[in-house]
């Protein structure tokens, strides 16, 4: 009897409640994860019609990262982040012992070409006696002809030795000036005036030479900031060069300043500068565009991340005064409006230069709308204006209308 009731109603009941809990466990580990809030409200747009993009702050000069031009181990780094150097100052020297010694052997050298200058020297200046002796003779006989041959050989070669070792000298100089720019390029100073920004090695360090992800020095000019812009490849259509514009400090919208156009880098490049954001797309290019902004207005350091807003009010504005004066081959098009509204045919808006309401750059056919006549109109038909055909078709030797209407 309670095995029959087990099998009835408690294992049954067993799994039900099994079930249940395995729903509930599901729903709430499938749900999706609260998002979460902002560390700090966005900065609200500034304008009523706007593109926006992310910046990072730089100095003017560009964040110059200075690297060794041959390796070595580092001994000493008479600078720290935050100074002040002025153009050839010590950033840092590496170890200089090898070429030191090298330049003391090679001077040594020099000193002995030297003497080797003064020897031979002197025995052209014996050689040249010798031979000025023999031919003084009044009585040819006294010397030998074999002899007087000698003693002139005696002269030449003193005077090739003497130049031989003119020109050791001059080798061995130039050595010991090549070994004095070797210990020069191991003192690593400063290119420009300007603040050092990052200090990446240490005294003792094995610092690589040429160009490194990190750099082992970087200096920049901070008394002037710029903003490298980030202008998403798809609305990059929408930027004008000189676009007024204002930059909002992340963290604090309330801090802001006006920006001032310095250049656009025409290169669209791909995206480097991350925001951190989860939803980010990383697998674009944008156009960077550089402004400039008083540190007066605005206390930011370099390396930190800011939003821009360009004003694109104007674009309606712009668009809509280049409309009367289109010269687009619709010669006479006031007259033709006049009549086409006289006959019933009214002329529909003009189209901008870009697409939805101006946004396309594309030129379009004016398009014509036909009304019925009305009462007391003339019950002929109406009439139709041919729109005027682009330049394209009149050079290929077309026949293009003249904007006149022709009745149907």
């Amino acid at each position: 009897m309670r095995r029959n009731i087990i099998l009835t109603y408690v294992l049954p009941a067993l799994a039900l409640a099994g079930l249940v809990a395995g729903i509930v466990y599901a729903s709430r580990t499938s749900a999706p994860p609260a998002p979460v809030p902002p560390v700090a409200d966005p900065a609200a747009p500034p304008y009523e019609k706007y593109i926006s993009g992310s910046g990072i702050v730089e100095a003017a000069s560009r964040d110059v990262g200075v690297a060794t031009p041959t390796s070595g181990v580092i001994v000493e780094i008479p600078v720290t982040v935050g100074d002040a150097v002025r153009k050839g100052d010590l950033l840092f020297r590496l170890d200089d012992r090898e070429r030191k010694a090298a330049l003391a052997e090679q001077k040594a050298a020099l000193v002995v070409a030297r003497a080797k200058v003064v020897e031979a020297r002197v025995a052209l200046e014996k050689a040249r006696a010798d031979a000025a002796r023999v031919r003084s003779l009044r009585d040819g006989r006294a010397v030998s002809a074999e002899e007087a041959a000698q003693r002139g050989y005696a002269e030449e070669t003193a005077r090739a030795a003497l130049a031989s070792a003119t020109a050791d000298v001059t080798q061995a100089e130039a050595a010991a000036r090549a070994i004095e720019v070797d210990l020069d390029r191991l003192c690593v100073r400063a290119p420009m005036d300007a603040t050092v920004l990052q200090v990446n090695v240490s005294e003792g360090e094995y610092a690589t030479a040429g160009a490194l992800s990190t750099p082992l020095v970087m200096l920049g000019d901070v008394t002037r900031l710029h903003v490298r812009v980030d202008i998403d490849e798809n609305i990059a259509w929408r930027y004008r060069a000189g676009m007024p514009a204002t930059v909002f400090l992340r963290g604090n919208r309330d801090f802001s300043a006006p920006l001032r156009f310095v250049r656009v880098e025409p290169y669209v490049l791909p995206k480097t500068s991350l925001t951190g954001d989860t939803t980010e797309r990383v697998d674009i290019r944008v156009l960077q565009v550089l402004y400039a902004f008083d540190t007066r207005d605005m206390a930011a350091y370099v390396g930190q991340q800011v939003d821009v807003y360009f004003d694109d009010t104007g674009r309606d504005a712009a668009a809509g005064a280049k409309q009367p004066g289109r010269k687009d081959g619709n010669k006479g098009g006031s007259a033709t409006a006049a009549r086409s509204g006289a006959a019933g045919v009214a002329p529909s808006a003009p189209f901008g230069p870009s697409g939805q309401s101006g946004q396309s750059g594309h030129s379009a056919w004016p398009v014509q709308s036909v009304r019925p006549a009305q009462a007391g109109e003339s019950a002929a038909l109406p009439e139709v204006v041919v729109p005027v055909r682009d330049a394209r078709a009149r050079t290929n030797g077309k026949d293009a209308a003249r904007g006149v209407g022709v009745r149907g």
